[in-house]
């Protein structure tokens, strides 16, 4: 079984059964099954071919799922990059991967010929259609360890890294999660997550396993608490997945709670970011009917582990856990400095197949996340190994953004560190300049990190320092930079 199978499957027997719906309109099942081989045969006829890289730098649509659909029928690897990449960063990653050709929107095409374009061939979604000639051939042979898409996270070296994911990767997720859950045509799953985020693979797969729809939710919409919440309860979700700062400002800002339940919502998931114990506890008071699941697991493994959040909730005084191994997985637990603390150690189907150009992955995936086991045998995860963190429920490599801020002509070195957590976790830039007459202010890397950084990576505040702080061995001091910073002993 592969990935494009799911929506044929159920083209043939029920094509009328709603697939997709966003703003520019509606697709059922027999639908996006015409379009996607429209879009294959596209692909073929601008010279696309088995294990090509297509780069899709496009909102969310109907027609960007549908293109996806027809990359995999192509047999063809799909590497989504969200729409506010700047098309310095959207170049970067389709050279990076080798693209054979990027898929824009008008708008990104626009943006993309202001800046010059230097990444291969680009064309629209909509050029496509219009050049499409030939019937579509049928789906191209291969295999579920064929790499299917290809999900680019900030990178420790400043260049974005690529998580090459196969079919069986994301199937043996999916597959898991459908049973968990006993998802069925009837169900109506959002969107939240841009399909660069692995949260987006549940929303899509699962809706087209089980037969069910889809409802993506635009980047705009995405933090707008009060249409969220109008979102949910307008097209009766049944099974809504964020991050839980999305939640936590639909429950503070958008009137969650100002009603009833929701009726039709059966089922509340949330990862990508530890969720506070108080507004869980809130949640699922408010929704006694609901099944609540924190789920964990990096870009690398997707879901790996699973906690069912119960009405005992409210008993406990330490972080919701995150559950035990799912999916198929299995883990290892490397024993860490502090007795009790281990690193997450990942095995089985939903492991990546590698990060792309490099070797591919072999044996167990060390999360960089250091856990502990509680009294009822669930793991609670205790922090990071290594500088990789989530802001918001993105996940930010600080290196990433450490380079791009060191290549500005007015500094000299720079240190990036999270202030905060929850809603309240903001980027910290602490600087050096290159001279003292050096140009170096919060709006000027702003609007030098924009051309180069999607939006949630650029920072939030800057500090200038003489000298940037450093431990006993000569590395960036971060604890102390923070100490510092909440402190207000550096300098604005």
């Amino acid at each position: 079984m592969r990935l494009h199978q799911l929506v044929s499957d159920v083209a043939r027997h029920t094509p009328e059964a709603l697939a997709v719906h966003a703003w520019d309109g509606r697709l059922t099942y027999g639908e996006l099954d015409a379009l996607a081989d429209r879009y294959s045969a596209a692909l073929a006829a601008r010279g696309v071919r088995p294990g090509d890289r297509v780069l899709l730098w496009a909102g969310k649509s109907t027609h960007a799922v549908a293109l996806m659909q027809g990359c995999l029928r192509r047999g063809a690897v799909y590497v989504p990059v969200t729409e506010s990449n700047p098309p310095v960063r959207a170049a970067r990653i389709g050279r990076g991967c080798g693209a054979a050709l990027t898929v824009t929107d008008a708008g990104g095409a626009v943006r993309a010929a202001g800046a010059e374009w230097n990444a291969g061939p680009l064309a629209t979604l909509e050029e496509l259609l219009t050049e499409e000639t030939g019937a579509p051939s049928a789906p191209a042979d291969g295999s579920p360890d064929d790499p299917a898409y290809i999900l680019y996270t900030s990178g420790s070296t400043g260049e974005p890294k690529g998580v090459c994911l196969s079919h069986r990767n994301a199937l043996a997720f999916v597959t898991w999660a459908c049973e968990l859950l006993d998802l069925g045509p009837r169900d109506r799953l959002a969107n939240h997550a841009p399909f660069n985020f692995d949260l987006s693979v549940f929303d899509l797969y699962a809706a087209f396993h089980a037969g069910a729809s889809v409802f993506l939710i635009s980047q705009e919409m995405a933090y707008a608490p009060e249409q969220l919440v109008r979102f949910l309860r307008r097209h009766e979700l049944t099974v809504w997945y964020s991050v839980p700062s999305a939640l936590s400002l639909m429950m503070s800002k958008g009137g969650l709670f100002d009603e009833v339940p929701p009726p039709a919502l059966r089922v509340c998931l949330f990862a990508g970011e530890p969720f506070p114990l108080p507004l869980v506890q809130q949640l699922r008071a408010q929704w006694p009917g609901v099944r609540m699941f924190n789920w964990y697991g990096p870009t690398e493994t997707n879901v790996c582990t699973s906690y069912e959040v119960t009405p005992a909730v409210v008993r406990r005084s330490t972080a919701v856990p995150i559950g035990t191994v799912c999916s198929g997985d299995s883990m290892t637990l490397a024993p860490q400095d502090r007795e009790g603390e281990h690193e997450l150690l990942i095995s089985g189907p939903t492991v990546m197949l590698g990060y792309w150009g490099q070797e591919p992955h072999t044996g167990p995936y060390a999360t960089g996340d250091i856990v502990r086991v509680g009294e009822d045998g669930n793991l609670e995860l205790i922090g990071r190994r290594d500088h990789l963190v989530k802001v918001r429920g993105q996940r930010v490599e600080l290196g990433e953004v450490e380079s791009v801020l060191g290549a500005h002509p007015g500094v000299e070195d720079a240190a990036v560190v999270v202030v905060g957590s929850g809603l309240e976790a903001a980027l910290h830039a602490v600087v050096t300049k290159t001279c003292p007459e050096s140009s170096v202010s919060l709006l000027g890397l702003k609007e030098w990190s924009a051309q180069r950084l999607p939006p949630y990576m650029i920072l939030d505040a800057l500090h200038v320092v003489d000298e940037l702080p450093r431990t006993g061995n000569g590395k960036k001091d971060r604890r102390r930079m923070v100490q510092d910073i909440t402190t207000g002993r550096t300098m604005m």
